[in-house]
């Protein structure tokens, strides 16, 4: 078995390594990362490094069977972490078209390695948790290019589409309801939390986990086109005469349709959260952190809604907004009446934007 570099000098060499590289592939979720407790922060930290080594596989413009065996030998290092010296030689010489110069990195040995060992030292109950969810993840995510497997997906207008909305629903889930099950389970150790609430969170983990996913969707339709695919699926865009497909748009009901089946996410998603009991004080703060934000790009999606699905897509929540979502995530920590109530109004603003622009248009 190869030898692996030792990262064991100090704890606080760990967390640069981890911080950096959270921050080098997603700026949102290393604001996250710092509010949890130890050592669940170097889990979940770790975890979702594994998930974007996963991600990078797919995104990686190679063919199908190259990935197969990629993924091949992701699932044998989240057995044998040990075998990663080698796999990682092996991985930095092969060509990786359309990652990220830090994407590409954190395939190979000099930026790859650490993160290996970090998860293979974790303590075995979390790793068996880590493994087992990231390799769903990835055994999903090796199936995407499978005529036969769910999910399913179709050439449209020379892109790929997700054929349906359990197509949709299951991509989902793929994606980033696993990683809801996954942080879970994390939590719940981490917290010793009780069997009163156990059970409503194992139920409501996967909606947040797809909440977050179709918000990102949602809010990444444009730049997804562009790479040749739409996640949206085609019994939704035949509805809309697949006008989004071609950047023109779509009706208000169609919009707002799209938009009803995140918010049914996120508001599972609030659910979870209030179910968190306040000694997991860390976690619901994180928790915070994803759902605000998620609500605040949905509401900014109804207030734009005259350029989604156009030339103009664009839906990005400004420094202040996400400034704002980081005071609420902290004034309503343990205030679920005001959580409650928050997510409610946005709602509601969200539907009333929905309705004025329906009205101006029957004036």
């Amino acid at each position: 078995m190869s030898q692996m570099i030792d990262v064991t000098d100090s704890m606080a060499a760990r967390s640069a390594y981890l911080e950096q590289h959270l921050g080098n592939v997603s700026r949102s979720f290393a604001l996250v990362i710092p509010f949890l407790e130890m050592p669940l922060r170097h889990y979940l930290a770790t975890a979702y490094l594994l998930c974007r080594v996963v991600d990078n596989i797919e995104d990686c413009v190679q063919p199908a069977a190259w990935k197969q065996q990629r993924f091949a030998e992701f699932l044998q290092l989240l057995q044998n972490p040990g075998d990663a010296s080698a796999v990682l030689s092996q991985w930095q010489d092969e060509s990786w078209p359309a990652l990220t110069d830090h994407e590409r990195r954190i395939m190979g040995v000099t930026d790859g390695l650490w993160l290996w060992q970090i998860y293979a030292e974790m303590p075995q109950s979390a790793r068996k948790t880590v493994q087992r969810w990231t390799s769903t993840m990835a055994q999903g995510m090796s199936q995407l290019d499978d005529p036969e497997a769910r999910p399913l997906s179709i050439q449209r207008q020379g892109l790929t589409v997700l054929e349906s909305e359990a197509d949709y629903h299951e991509y989902c889930y793929i994606a980033a309801g696993t990683v809801g099950h996954m942080a879970t389970e994390l939590v719940i150790e981490q917290y010793q939390l009780s069997e009163d609430v156990t059970p409503t969170l194992h139920a409501l983990a996967e909606a947040c986990g797809r909440g977050m996913q179709k918000t990102n969707i949602l809010k990444d339709f444009l730049v997804d086109l562009t790479r040749g695919i739409s996640y949206l699926p085609d019994t939704w865009l035949r509805e809309a005469d697949y006008a989004p497909l071609a950047l023109r748009g779509a009706g208000s009901a169609w919009k707002a349709m799209v938009l009803g089946d995140v918010l049914d996410e996120l508001r599972a998603a609030t659910e979870y959260v209030l179910a968190l009991p306040h000694s997991a004080r860390g976690y619901r703060r994180a928790s915070l952190l994803c759902l605000f934000p998620a609500y605040q790009t949905l509401y900014l999606a109804a207030q734009r809604q005259e350029i989604l699905f156009t030339h103009e897509h664009k839906i990005k929540i400004s420094r202040p907004t996400m400034v704002r979502c980081v005071a609420d995530s902290q004034m309503m920590l343990f205030d679920n009446r005001s959580i409650r109530r928050y997510s409610q109004r946005v709602e509601n603003e969200i539907h009333e934007q929905f309705d004025l622009r329906l009205s101006q248009r029957m004036r």
